[in-house]
């Protein structure tokens, strides 16, 4: 192992606090974008959800007639 002990490892020759900063920030970072995907993802599925029933409401109501026509047989007499 390059280091003799655990201590020499965090430290690193005096360069361990910028190294373990680095790491923490980009792990940091790395947890909040799987958040943030995670949430945009559930609203967006969401919205795709509610355009569907939407979409689905809307043939629906064009498949039945708003109104319905009779033909009445008016007499010439």
């Amino acid at each position: 192992m390059a280091f003799d002990s655990l201590s020499a490892f965090i430290a690193m020759e005096g360069h361990g606090p910028y190294v373990w900063t680095c790491y923490g920030v980009f792990f940091l970072l790395l947890a909040g974008l799987m958040v943030w995907s995670r949430h945009r993802r559930s609203v967006m599925m969401e919205a795709c959800r509610r355009n569907y029933e939407r979409q689905d409401q809307g043939q629906q109501r064009a498949a039945k007639p708003a109104a319905t026509f009779t033909r009445v047989e008016v007499s010439q007499d």
